[in-house]
């Protein structure tokens, strides 16, 4: 019989990089999951044995790609994946499912894309940290959101600098100037009646350039970027204190509580009260 470990995180709100769900498992021969596709970056690990990938890529054709051990790989959102395990030697893997602002940016760091999901160490040492923190995380599923996040954010130094080889460009340098600085601008402003024009005047820009560096960056524009912030905001503010509905529409920028709830539907499927009603305070261990 196949043996897994399975753990669901809980949804804290964790803006720049959070976890949904880790895990590990020793899978029995032929052992197969999908076709299927995922709402977030999904990051195996082959621990043992050897298996097959099967992922679309840009194209949406489909690519079979051999992983073993020492090896992982790494699955995009809505991206249809099957994975399989060998008839003869099966392989150990554990997992990460993880999202945030800051995950496409960090993942194409890494070299990995959709025509290149395969990750290969090329630093031996590095890699058995990474392994070691996927591993750590797995096994103490009871501590706190706050103590997995870091060693979330462990992981992902480790996934970087045991996979990149390529120096960033004096130009990326310059685009990640101008993402920070737009970053800058919107935390301290989000609450108030503020456009795209006023983001992209900050930085220096004009609106079609900054937008289009953005969203390459990003993988979504500034408005998108915009209102998922403020939306974020409020569920912290609907999380963590007694205000109303409307004032903490008013807080994040939205004084019109209609426009507010119609903008948190959007973002989270369900309206404020709803999703307060289902996500009481959470009580840190």
């Amino acid at each position: 019989m196949s043996e897994v470990i399975f753990s669901v995180f809980p949804q804290e709100n964790f803006v720049d990089l959070g976890l949904y769900q880790f895990g590990w498992e020793q899978c029995d021969p032929s052992h197969s999951f999908g076709p299927a596709a995922r709402n977030h970056y999904l990051f195996h690990y082959c621990l043992s044995g050897t298996g097959t990938l099967i992922a679309e890529n840009s194209k949406k054709e489909s690519v079979s790609y051999q992983i073993k051990s020492g090896q992982g790989f790494m699955l995009f959102p809505h991206q249809i994946c099957t994975y399989i395990a060998d008839r003869d030697i099966p392989w150990e893997y554990t997992w990460i499912e993880f999202d945030g602002l800051r995950a496409k940016e960090t993942i194409e760091a890494a070299g990995l894309s959709v025509n290149c999901p395969v990750y290969r160490a090329r630093h031996k040492d590095i890699s058995e940290t990474m392994k070691s923190e996927m591993l750590y995380i797995v096994n103490h599923k009871d501590e706190s959101s706050f103590h997995l996040i870091g060693h979330l954010y462990l992981f992902i130094d480790s996934l970087l600098r045991s996979s990149t080889s390529a120096p960033i460009s004096k130009g990326s340098r310059l685009r990640d100037f101008y993402i920070k600085e737009a970053f800058s601008f919107i935390e301290q402003n989000f609450q108030n009646d503020i456009s795209v024009e006023d983001i992209a005047s900050f930085c220096g820009l004009n609106r079609s350039y900054f937008g289009k560096i953005f969203h390459e960056c990003m993988g979504k524009s500034p408005q998108e970027f915009l209102i998922s912030y403020r939306m974020t905001k409020a569920a912290e503010l609907l999380k963590l204190t007694e205000l109303s509905i409307g004032d903490i529409g008013n807080a994040v920028g939205y004084p019109n509580q209609l426009h507010f709830s119609r903008a948190f539907k959007t973002v989270y499927g369900i309206p404020p009260r709803q999703w307060r009603n289902e996500n009481p305070p959470a009580v840190l261990k």
